[in-house]
């Protein structure tokens, strides 16, 4: 086990960063930031960017920098910022060259259950996120969790993101978060992608960012160890996923009023 998995099994902790890499001096400026936050807060803090967005709604939509250039980028993040650093994968090949460059690998919710996905991410070693999917139960995730741990990877985060509910719409029952705790690893609360309309915004997905508050109250008092964000300086002028976006000067305020003071007591 890594340091830093007992760090995160310590809890609580924080994944925050831009939704996509949309440049390398934006990713830079929003991880020192970030990491200030943090600290000042006394949060362990894992910086997160996607390389490649590859389920956008659209043909048209911006994807990101690819594979090489953002690792790149990511690992100048952990290099210069001594930062631990989590991106998706989308394909089992991805798996052992991305974790060259990153501390956790982070499976996206709509692949959770893709098996070879998940036994190539195991076998690296790394910490592995899994999202659960918007069409799953918290207790079906237990399903992943046992296709990572047969490779003998038992380093896993288990993060709740919402369920369909209708068309273009999510919500978040906060019972998953009690049912994946109950396997035994630290359960995230990705409260951004929670917030998300999913294809609800003509060809991109939109959100209500105004909720983000009482989701990170409320899962913070259900006992979540991780609070996931996606934060932009502008929002409105991100390339993906700005409707749930939290902006980068509101970010400290937001945990600081509906993070700290609802925490978890372990006893």
């Amino acid at each position: 086990m890594t340091d830093l998995y007992k760090q995160l099994c310590a809890g609580p902790f924080l994944i925050s960063g831009p939704c996509v890499i949309e440049n390398e001096s934006m990713v830079m400026d929003l991880a020192e930031q970030l990491a200030r936050i943090a600290s000042d807060l006394k949060l362990t803090y894992i910086f997160k960017a996607s390389f490649d967005k590859a389920n956008r709604t659209s043909v048209d939509a911006y994807r990101g920098h690819g594979l090489e250039e953002g690792l790149r980028i990511l690992q100048r993040v952990r290099d210069e910022f001594k930062l631990p650093v989590t991106t998706d994968i989308h394909e089992s090949y991805q798996a052992a060259i991305v974790a060259e460059h990153v501390d956790i690998l982070q499976i996206p919710a709509f692949l959770c259950r893709q098996t070879d996905l998940l036994i190539e991410a195991g076998k690296t070693g790394r910490i592995v996120n899994v999202k659960k999917a918007q069409f799953l139960s918290g207790a079906d995730m237990q399903f992943p969790v046992n296709k990572i741990k047969s490779t003998g990877n038992e380093q896993i985060l288990l993060t709740e993101r919402g369920t369909m509910f209708g068309y273009n719409n999510l919500v978040v029952d906060f019972r998953n978060l009690y049912d994946m705790k109950q396997f035994g690893y630290p359960v995230v609360m990705d409260v951004t992608h929670s917030t998300q309309k999913p294809g609800g915004a003509g060809g991109k997905s939109g959100g209500n960012r105004e909720y983000a508050p009482l989701l990170t109250a409320a899962a913070a008092a259900v006992g979540a160890s991780g609070f996931f964000f996606e934060v932009h300086r502008n929002p409105d002028q991100a390339m993906s996923d700005g409707p749930n976006m939290i902006a980068l000067d509101q970010f400290q305020s937001l945990l600081e009023n509906h993070l700290l003071p609802f925490l978890h007591k372990k006893s």
